[in-house]
């Protein structure tokens, strides 16, 4: 894992909320940065904001009736709320959404090449680009010519990180990469994603369920609990504090407890604030 505890922000939410239909807060008070060259996770149960959060950076919160209405958000020293999606993607923002999203009806080449859509007639640099992503994830050169609607789940998720990769991210946001998978697909997964971190110089923001692997991956993580960061430090102190222990991986000191255990419910309140 790199160091990066010196590296400039490339990424810095300040305090924003999120409302869905002019009425529903969603993010109450977000904060997080995300530095150069670095894996950042931003873990939580299921509803907890975390997705939320990633589309407000890409922002895609308006295909869903949502909208960022306070705070900000800096990406590479420049406010970046009122650009598009595209011109975010043009600017190296990637977002692999949760659930893979390949186009079912194109091959896993054609997958890949719609990722360098924005890059013109950069012919000689697609099809190294391609060479490149394929040299990480070899499977896909194997399945190119199938059509992406046929080939495994985990050879989706890698088309769906590979067709980010062709636009060449400087900031990739990564939505649930373990959901659905085996075990030691996931393995391979983040393996690959933490090479491109360090070959590639790619920056994650990597928003999880599965808190245990991606702790392993990250430089430094945030905690979501309704829309709210509730706890955050560096990947180590996070995988050794006794409550990120008992709530997201699994472990307790001491005899199991039920969630719905008074201990648990005073503890949580207590997160919450």
């Amino acid at each position: 894992m790199r160091d990066v505890s010196d590296s400039a922000s490339l990424l810095t939410v300040n305090n924003i909320e999120v409302i869905y239909d002019h009425v529903i807060l969603v993010l109450k008070g977000v904060s997080l940065e995300v530095p150069e060259g670095g894996v950042v996770a931003l873990l939580g149960a299921n509803g907890a904001g975390k997705t939320t959060t990633l589309k407000a950076i890409s922002n895609l919160l308006g295909t869903e009736r949502g909208e960022v209405t306070k705070g900000s958000i800096i990406y590479h020293d420049q406010q970046v709320q009122a650009l598009t999606p595209s011109d975010l993607v043009k600017r190296g923002v990637i977002q692999v959404m949760e659930g893979r999203h390949c186009f079912e009806h194109l091959t896993v080449e054609e997958n890949l090449l719609t990722g360098a859509y924005t890059r013109g007639g950069d012919r000689t640099g697609i099809a190294s680009d391609l060479e490149m992503v394929y040299g990480y994830f070899p499977r896909l050169k194997e399945r190119s010519r199938s059509l992406a609607g046929y080939i495994s789940g985990g050879e989706q998720q890698m088309t769906a990180i590979g067709r980010a990769l062709m636009a060449r991210p400087r900031l990739m946001l990564l939505d649930e990469p373990s959901m659905g998978l085996a075990p030691q697909l996931v393995e391979e997964i983040f393996g690959i994603v933490s090479l491109l971190n360090k070959e590639q110089g790619v920056s994650i923001l990597l928003a999880e369920q599965n808190a245990a692997m991606a702790l392993r991956y990250a430089n430094s993580g945030y905690i979501l609990e309704n829309g709210r960061v509730v706890m955050e430090g560096d990947a180590a102190t996070l995988s050794e504090n006794e409550d990120v222990k008992e709530f997201y991986l699994g472990i307790s000191q001491g005899d199991k407890k039920s969630f719905k255990d008074v201990k648990h419910y005073r503890r949580r309140k207590r997160w919450l604030g």
